[in-house]
């Protein structure tokens, strides 16, 4: 089958990339770059397609889209405390930019729309676990962008007849997860202090839990929506299990310093994972030591990240306790 995927020179995305060359598709990456690295996608480029292009900007890379069998949607800005400081950019690139990839979609009659949603949706629920149809409430833009960009591809399928899959990801973690930029994913930043030995930043008093999902297991969820049988159906992607700040600091053996708890912050994230288990005869299959032993092996590639002091969180993070 001829794919493209967007974000592919991303953490996740260059994941899907590796899997779906290694089962002999013909695979297209558009990717701007901005939080993608080429390095990520090291032994593929004589499997794929490259194109250094930005979908939040109309242009002939609408073109790219004639022929293909289905389109995997991993573009996007993905940072809470940026998406704070500048929602507009965040909201050029997560809906913008899908506006444009479902015209494109659209224009050259695409079988299937494959989009990953974040459950940051759900915003601060008490529901444990959480259900796709429990209820929606962003707290912050990138979260509602990515929402946004849900509500516009089930409106585009009901009107336009597009196929789609949404995949609501959870913590997901793993290789080749962001090194540079803003403060953001717990587990970069793990790393970076402890390639460092800096004490391990722990927000709050470390009690609060997340739905840790390694990237291999999001990446079978996304090959598995290939599946003509499964269309236009949104599923929550996460291990089904809710495990405690501590306890992940506790696995990586680091020293541990506590900074103020952030407003805004679910104190728990926890997915019911019933219906893609029953639908797509997907479930998870790295658990949380296993994950992060694979962290452990790939820890140079963090090497050249920022290394996070409480200062440096503090100043970064500012905004986040003034509007939230």
């Amino acid at each position: 089958m001829k794919i493209i995927i967007t974000g592919g020179a991303g953490f996740i995305g260059s994941h899907l990339v590796s899997k779906l060359t290694d089962l002999k598709h013909d695979v297209i990456v558009l990717d701007n770059l901005s939080s993608g690295r080429r390095r990520n996608l090291i032994g593929q480029f004589k499997k794929i397609k490259f194109y250094h292009v930005d979908i939040s900007k109309k242009g002939k890379w609408e073109k790219l889209f004639k022929n293909v069998d289905y389109v995997f949607h991993l573009a996007a800005l993905a940072d809470i405390v940026p998406s704070i400081d500048n929602p507009k950019k965040y909201f050029d690139s997560n809906v913008v930019g899908t506006l444009n990839l479902l015209e494109a979609c659209r224009n050259y009659g695409i079988k299937k729309l494959i989009y990953s949603a974040s459950s940051s949706c759900y915003g601060l629920t008490k529901k444990y676990p959480t259900s796709e149809e429990d209820s929606i409430d962003p707290k912050y833009p990138y979260a509602l962008t990515k929402r946004l960009g849900e509500e516009m591809i089930i409106h585009w399928s009901n009107l336009y007849k597009i196929n789609f899959v949404s995949l609501r990801l959870f913590n997901v973690y793993g290789t080749r997860s962001r090194t540079s930029g803003a403060y953001g994913a717990m587990f970069g930043v793990f790393l970076t202090q402890k390639i460092f030995k800096k004490p391990l930043t722990i927000v709050g008093d470390g009690k609060q839990s997340r739905d840790f999902i390694y990237v291999t297991d999001v990446v079978n969820a996304f090959v598995k929506s290939l599946n003509v049988k499964i269309k236009n159906q949104i599923f929550n992607v996460g291990n089904g299990k809710s495990i405690t700040i501590n306890t992940i600091a506790n696995i990586m053996k680091g020293k541990k310093i506590y900074i103020p708890k952030r407003p805004g912050e679910p104190v728990k994230t926890m997915a019911n994972i019933k219906k893609i288990k029953k639908l797509m005869k997907w479930k998870p299959e790295v658990d949380i030591k296993k994950g992060i032993k694979l962290l452990i092996e790939d820890i140079n590639y963090w090497k050249k990240a920022p290394i996070w002091t409480p200062k440096k969180i503090k100043t970064a993070t500012k905004n986040w306790f003034k509007y939230l």
